[in-house]
Parts: structure tokens; C-alpha cells; sequence
């Protein structure tokens, strides 16, 4: 199980640096009794196996403390995006059924206030920095880890659906070490590989990617707080970086940010999605480092597909794990010959490497698994020699920056705006965020622009803000009412553009 592996590593490795911060050094023996002494302090809060406990905080030691106790009690690590605030906080917890928050001193001073009575009378523990957070876990006995098996949930993490309201995906341990396994064969990755994370510790890509790829092999995590364009390969230096994880946006914002050459540091290889082909060309010829393009999605187990070091095809997104296999069908689910473009589907060859289910909505499951395939709502194609490419959404979600956002979710939030009376929100191509959000509004009253932004600011995170808006008479629909979001996926005079307003704004 994930806390074996743990466990494992520190007694084969117990100095070697398995977690590294800007300010401070933790070597396996270190982290895993921290967890151990953790796992003490959620049982004193009775906190059981199979009890939900949700994780609200930035990247830090603590972080992984936190997530490696609560596996040692046999809880489930309810991973949340600490940047969740009104009604999308207090449905995720709901939702979850915490019994126990874990958060950090930003989330704490900026979000608790936002909770309902109920869920601020539930336990919370605060980790105020990883100093005082591993100090303050000093006088707990180290507690014996709760058995669990591989097909024992270990964690929750919600993903967006086209239906509005989130959906909490549910991962096994057995998940887990394969999603592990099958990074450090497909990067080649060793015991003296450090590997960069700056992407947020809630997300699969960090968890499944970098942590199980460290703890696979006894490699070394550097956490940064944020992805920084303009100290990145500064920081790559100074902690020696071998590889990191990536969305594709991150790459797009080196190269733009980075016009020149730079090749003086150690890194080797990179590893995530959506990296268009001209920042994937750029990037391996100014900075000299291997872009791994990946597919996959937290419900398939981390990723699908992968360019390996052994196997890789420049614009694909790679071929299958070997204990996945992956189709490409047409509507009537019937595959497809090669460069034929139809929905990606995928199932497992090996037991419990893709999700249980999704937390309390069997029913959504079971719709996504037609035909014994679970079916993705991407589109792809895969070529002769069986190389996916990946070709945008049929779902309607919107992927801004590495993040699923569910524009049903933006526009229930907007349809509560005094004077709205319709609306409809889109992405629209975007050469640095992958997609930005456009939002098209139909009033019955005057309504400036900036009120919109001002209105939804107050009830959803920065990520699902809108940066376009439009004023419309009607949103196009079809005969069954379903909004025709093609139609309105444009730029032109019409479309108010809140970034470039605040610019002139300020200058």
C-alpha cells in the first residue's frame, strides 16, 4: 500500500532527502514518523478507517504529512483545490462527508469564514508552517498503520462535469503504486532523480506522477509553492532538478517568457499534457530537456497514454500503459480504423488501476462505463502504429491552465446576478491558458462588465473567472433546449475583454 512504500523507503533510505522546500530539507524517516505521530492526532479526533478527511492546503511538507497519515489510519485523503470558495466549498465538503478539516494558515484566514455553521463545528487542524506543524506533532506516539488492501479507497478528488456539480473520484492504493510503477519505467526515473513540483499537491498530476515516482524508487520531491516562469530555471539550479511535471500551459509560458536558449541546468525530461507541438519543438530545442506528452485524466489512474524513452512519436500523446487499454470508438461505441476521430475510451487490464467510482453517485459511474469501456468525453485518434492523438472535448468542459471547469458551474453562480435573465459560458482558444473563459449574458438591466467579474469573484474561485464577456439579446439554443456553445466561441468588436480593460485601467 502507498504507507508500505513509505515506509519501505525510510527504513532502506532514511536520510536521503525525500521532501525539499525553500526552507528546509526532510528525508524519508523524517516524513514517514511525522505521519505516523499525525495519524495518532486524527485518531484522537476518531477518525476511523474509511473516514473522509479533506486536505485544504498550498505545497509543503505538511502537505504530504498530512496525506500520509491520513492513509495510515486507513482514512481517505479528500484532496480539495484550496482555491474553492461559497458554494463550491461547502458542497465539496458536504459532498465529501468530512469528518476532519485539514487546512493551512492562507486557507484558514481567507476561506473559513465562508463555511456554514455545521461545517465550522467540525475538527480542523491548522498548519501554520512546517516547522511549528512538525513540532507541534513531537510528544504523539507513532501509530501502528490500520491494515488495508490494494482495492481500499485511499483518496477523493473532485473533477468537474458537464453537469454542474462536481464529481468526487475515488482511487485505490493499488492505483496508486501502478500509476507509480508505470512512470518510473515509461522516464527512466532512478533513486538519485529530484524531481520539480510545482503544480498543486490537491491535483492527480503531482500525486500520481512525482510523489508515487518518488516513493517508487526512494527519489527526491522538490515543492515549490507556484509555478514562477522568471526563477524556474533559477530554482531547476539551485536544487539540482532532474524533471518535472507539467500542463501544457506551463510550458507555453517558458517559451514565451524564455525567447533564447538555456541549457545551463540538469534537467532531463518532462512529464504531463497539452503541450501544442510548436512549445513541445521549442522547448526540447532552446532548453534541451525531453517533453514526455501524456493523456489521461484522474479517473483513469493519472495517465492513459505516454511518450516513453523508449517509445515516442512527436504531436501523439504516446501508447497505452501496459495495464490499460485504450480505443477509440464512434457513436455507436464500435472502434474506429486508424486516424478515425471518435471518443476515447479506456479500461483496465490489471485489477484496480483505474478509479472505484465516483464518491456517492453510482449512478454517474455506471453512465460513464457503457459497454464495459469507460468512456472518457475526449476526443482522439489513434494512428497504425496505435499512438493516440488528442484532438479537444466532446463534454463541454473548459480547460484553462491545467484546470477542468464546468461552465454549468459558472453559469448557475451567474444566473443569480440581479438582471441577469440568460446566459451561457464558452471557452475560446487561448495560445498561453490553452483555453480562456468566455461568458455571454443576456440582461434585462444595464450591466457593466466589470460587475460581472465583481458578482462571480464573491462566489467561485480566480481559475473559473471569466476574462471575455459578451452582452447578447438571446443565447442560442436547439430545438431541445440545449445551448448551441459553438456558436458563440469567438472573439470580434463585440466581446468586452476584462484583462485589457484593467490594463487601461491602470495605465
Amino acid at each position: 500500500m502507498i504507507t508500505e512504500l513509505l515506509a519501505r523507503r525510510a527504513a532502506e533510505r532514511p536520510d536521503h532527502p525525500f521532501v525539499v522546500t525553500p526552507e528546509g530539507e526532510y528525508g524519508f524517516a523524517c516524513i514517514h514518523e511525522a505521519a505516523q505521530r499525525f495519524a495518532t492526532r486524527l485518531a484522537q479526533l476518531g477518525v476511523g478507517r474509511g473516514d473522509p478527511v479533506a486536505l485544504l492546503a498550498g505545497n509543503c511538507a505538511s502537505f504530504l504529512v498530512a496525506w500520509f497519515g491520513i492513509n495510515l489510519r486507513g482514512a481517505l485523503a479528500v484532496t480539495l483545490n484550496n482555491q474553492l470558495v461559497a458554494d463550491g466549498l461547502r458542497y465539496s465538503l458536504d459532498q465529501s462527508e468530512a469528518r476532519v478539516l485539514v487546512v493551512d494558515r492562507a486557507w484558514y484566514h481567507s476561506r473559513a469564514a465562508q463555511l456554514d455553521e455545521r461545517q465550522r463545528s467540525l475538527p480542523c487542524i491548522v498548519i501554520e508552517d512546517d516547522t511549528s506543524f512538525l513540532a507541534s506533532l513531537q510528544d504523539l506516539p507513532r501509530a501502528e498503520p490500520v491494515p488495508v488492501a490494494g482495492h481500499d479507497a485511499a483518496t477523493i478528488m473532485y473533477t468537474s462535469g458537464t453537469t454542474g456539480l462536481p464529481k468526487g473520484v475515488v482511487n485505490c492504493h493499488t492505483a496508486y503504486l501502478a500509476a507509480g510503477r508505470a512512470t518510473v519505467a515509461a522516464l527512466g526515473i532512478t533513486g538519485s532523480d529530484r524531481i520539480l513540483v510545482f503544480l498543486p499537491l490537491f491535483h492527480t498530476n503531482p500525486q500520481m506522477y512525482a510523489v508515487m515516482s518518488a516513493l517508487t524508487l526512494g527519489a527526491t520531491l522538490i515543492l515549490l509553492p507556484r509555478f514562477s516562469a522568471s526563477t524556474f530555471f533559477d530554482d531547476a539550479v539551485r536544487f539540482g532538478a532532474t524533471g518535472f511535471t507539467f500542463v501544457g500551459t506551463v510550458l507555453s509560458i517558458l517559451v514565451a517568457r524564455h525567447p533564447g536558449a538555456c541549457r545551463e541546468h540538469t534537467l532531463r525530461f518532462c512529464f504531463g499534457g497539452g503541450s501544442p507541438n510548436a512549445v513541445w519543438q521549442a522547448v526540447e530545442k532552446r532548453f534541451g530537456f525531453k517533453v514526455h506528452e501524456a493523456y489521461g485524466m484522474t479517473e483513469t489512474g493519472g495517465w492513459t497514454t505516454a511518450n516513453t524513452v523508449a517509445v515516442s512519436r512527436f504531436g501523439s500523446c504516446g501508447k497505452p500503459r501496459p495495464d490499460l487499454e485504450v480505443r477509440v470508438v464512434g457513436e455507436d461505441d464500435r472502434p474506429l480504423p486508424a486516424g478515425g476521430k471518435g471518443e476515447i475510451v479506456v479500461r483496465p487490464r490489471d485489477p484496480d488501476v483505474m478509479l472505484l467510482g465516483y464518491w456517492r453517485k453510482p449512478e454517474q459511474m455506471l453512465a460513464s462505463c457503457r459497454n464495459l469501456w469507460f468512456h472518457t468525453g475526449d476526443l482522439g485518434s489513434l494512428d497504425a502504429d496505435g499512438f493516440l492523438y488528442y484532438h479537444g472535448r466532446i463534454k463541454e468542459l473548459i480547460r484553462r491552465n491545467g484546470e477542468m471547469i464546468s461552465p454549468a458551474e459558472i453559469e448557475t453562480s451567474l444566473r443569480r446576478m440581479p438582471g441577469i435573465s440568460d446566459c451561457a459560458v464558452v471557452a475560446v482558444p487561448d495560445a498561453v491558458a490553452g483555453d480562456e473563459i468566455k461568458a455571454v449574458v443576456v440582461s434585462s438591466e444595464a450591466v457593466e462588465p466589470p460587475a460581472v467579474e465583481a458578482f462571480l469573484a464573491e462566489r467561485l474561485p480566480p481559475f473559473m473567472l471569466p476574462r471575455y464577456v459578451e452582452f447578447s439579446a438571446a443565447i442560442p439554443r436547439t430545438e431541445t433546449e440545449k445551448i448551441q456553445r459553438n456558436k458563440l466561441q469567438y472573439l470580434d468588436a463585440r466581446v468586452h475583454d476584462l484583462k485589457l480593460r484593467r490594463r487601461c485601467d491602470a495605465g
